[in-house]
């Protein structure tokens, strides 16, 4: 069986198989202020809706953590296979709050089970390259939304449904699932080396993978959080706010595409750092600059996000090994959980920042639904020109916590790499 595993066409798989994950990202972003509208569903029940897919995903990569060795990786691409057909299938025929709720968290299942499958795979398949090569695998996330938010902007100008958009993703998920079932795979990395249960167990009770895993929760936010709301956010801030999230992805994927390199150099820590720092400062201009200005600030809130996270899922996979597919996904899971909680109450928060900005006791789901040029949809527009900029300035605060964060990890894993040579 060794001998016809083929890495290339695996790896080729599970990029495709990420593809729909990330196309799910973009085409949900580009039409949810449509979906509230035509639904009459406020920015709380959007909220709920998208953050089904970001506590869907985590219930899907934990559980595919734990059985992942057991059952293998094929197993669970295919059963993601499955869930996105699904789920792609009830989005199209939704019809209101739970049909969507529904089908989010399908495809929010599907998009778990591939991290679940797919991040160990890619370290298996790679083992003495692992962060360079995981960021290669996860430049096809921003990709994804590249390509879906820019096919959003282009069908909706030339009024295509967005039951029709939804469905260009169907033809991505029957390549992948056609790919994987003809393909052969190995068995996960931990499993090949005989590292243990018990040895994998008390690997993610480690001080440093604790630390790493409530890290997680932030880096997560920052990015996912971030690119998931930028239209809603920034609707009113500059006409094309859907575009932001295509050139925020953009540079991921340039990023990613030259990350070994970029890594070898500076180290995973250092890139954690500058990270940090980038995101920081996109996310301050972003929250404090108007017109084209923004445009600027969404190039730089992109460089900041690029490494994030498959550079946080290769620092584990390379200094605590012994955690195995199943702390990669511990990790992933962590991330997703942490941004579906954060999109629930921002949600609410959004929705009541406007109606500070409306009249005394005024319906928010009237002034969202106001015909264009009213002086309803005029006084919404000003209101969510407030609301977007606030949010943004809130999360803002996370990335400066985890600036001091990431430079006190470089300056352990430095001291400990001293430790460990003066031993030898």
């Amino acid at each position: 069986m060794a001998n016809t595993i083929q890495p290339q066409k695996l790896f080729v798989a599970s990029c495709m198989a990420l593809l729909v994950t990330s196309l799910s990202f973009g085409i949900r972003a580009g039409i949810l202020s449509g979906l509230g509208v035509e639904f009459h569903l406020n920015t709380k029940e959007l909220s709920i809706i998208t953050g089904t897919a970001f506590w869907g995903f985590p219930l899907a990569i934990l559980i595919g953590g734990f059985v992942v060795d057991a059952i293998g990786m094929k197993r669970l691409l295919v059963a993601a296979f499955v869930l996105h057909l699904i789920g792609i299938v009830l989005t199209i025929f939704a019809t209101g709050f739970w049909t969507l709720f529904i089908s989010t968290l399908f495809i929010g299942l599907a998009n778990g089970t591939v991290e679940a499958a797919c991040n160990p795979l890619v370290a298996t398949i790679f083992p003495d390259n692992k962060t360079t090569k995981l960021n290669h695998f996860h430049l096809w996330f921003p990709g994804g939304i590249v390509v879906g938010t820019l096919l959003v902007f282009l069908l909706s100008k030339i009024g295509i449904s967005w039951q029709l958009q939804v469905a260009t993703m169907i033809i991505p998920t029957l390549i992948y699932g056609y790919l994987f079932l003809k393909l052969d795979f190995p068995v996960t990395e931990r499993v090949a080396s005989g590292v243990s249960s018990a040895q994998m167990y008390k690997s993610i009770l480690s001080p440093l993978f604790i630390v790493m895993f409530i890290l997680m929760f932030g880096t997560a936010i920052t990015e996912l959080f971030t690119g998931q709301w930028i239209e809603v956010l920034l609707k009113n801030v500059t006409e094309n706010s859907i575009l932001i999230l295509a050139m925020t992805a953009g540079v991921q994927v340039l990023g990613r595409a030259f990350a070994g390199p970029v890594v070898h150099r500076i180290s995973p820590t250092g890139v954690l750092v500058l990270s940090a720092i980038f995101s920081a400062l996109g996310l301050y201009l972003l929250s404090h600059v108007s017109g084209d200005m923004v445009f600027v600030a969404a190039f730089i809130f992109g460089i900041g996000v690029t490494y994030f996270w498959p550079t946080m899922l290769g620092f584990v996979s390379e200094n605590i090994p012994e955690s195995g597919a199943l702390g990669m996904n511990l990790m992933g899971a962590a991330g997703m959980f942490a941004v579906s909680v954060y999109m629930y109450f921002m949600g609410g928060f959004y929705d009541s920042i406007l109606v500070k900005q409306l009249p005394a006791d005024a319906s928010l789901d009237a002034y969202r639904s106001a015909a264009p040029g009213s002086p309803e949809a005029a006084t919404f527009s000003q209101a969510t020109a407030v609301a977007g900029p606030e949010i943004l300035n809130a999360t803002l605060i996370i990335p400066v916590v985890l600036i001091v964060a990431f430079i006190g990890l470089f300056f352990y894993m430095r001291n400990r790499k001293k430790a460990q040579v003066q031993i030898v």
